[in-house]
């Protein structure tokens, strides 16, 4: 009473194929030198798309922070009933340097959210004191243009005369010359 076994009959070549797709206990030189070079190229694509939305988001945050200031500017020399003035330094608009006009306080405050300022470049052909009358309107003209590196989209913010109406745009003109309010266009996007 001994039991025998049957004998599997294995084909050689099978033994071959499964031996084959037998998986590899790790992965090859060539492998991981491909994958890591995928994961580097993906994450540099990345960056770069971060960095350039991060620029056009301080571009136009700060088109928005002027024009606020403008409009803070104006209200404040309405309610009071006094004239008032603004100058614009890299940083956004400020006090009067000089001049016998006081500072238009709440545009000043309204300027100072301003972060990043080394970010973002004001190039502007505004005198040095933007004046308001004490019923709002503004007495002087000018274009500024606002531009950051990493980013191709550059605002303006024209402030035409008789009455000092303002506006902001997309800036078309180069930007080794003086601001030039004919190269403000119209941009949907505001």
């Amino acid at each position: 009473g001994s039991a025998q076994r049957p004998t599997a009959c294995v084909d050689p070549n099978l033994q071959r194929s499964r031996a084959m797709q037998r998986p590899d206990s790790g992965f090859s030189l060539a492998e991981l030198l491909v994958a890591v070079a995928v994961l580097g190229l993906l994450a540099s694509l990345a960056i770069d798309g971060g960095q350039r939305s991060l620029a056009r988001m301080r571009v136009e945050a700060a088109s928005r922070r002027l024009g606020v200031g403008l409009e803070a500017a104006r209200r404040q020399a309405q309610s009071q009933g006094q004239p008032c003035a603004l100058e614009l330094g890299a940083s956004g608009w400020s006090e009067p340097s000089g001049g016998s006009l006081a500072g238009c306080l709440a545009a000043v405050v309204a300027s100072s959210e301003q972060q990043d300022s080394d970010a973002v470049t004001l190039q502007h052909n505004l005198p040095g004191a933007l004046r308001f009358s004490s019923n709002g309107l503004i007495l002087d003209g000018g274009t500024v243009v606002i531009a950051a590196p990493g980013t191709e989209l550059r605002r303006c913010l024209v402030v035409s005369l008789p009455l000092g109406v303002s506006r902001l745009g997309r800036y078309t003109g180069p930007l080794d010359g003086p601001p030039s309010s004919s190269a403000c266009l119209a941009d949907g996007a505001l």
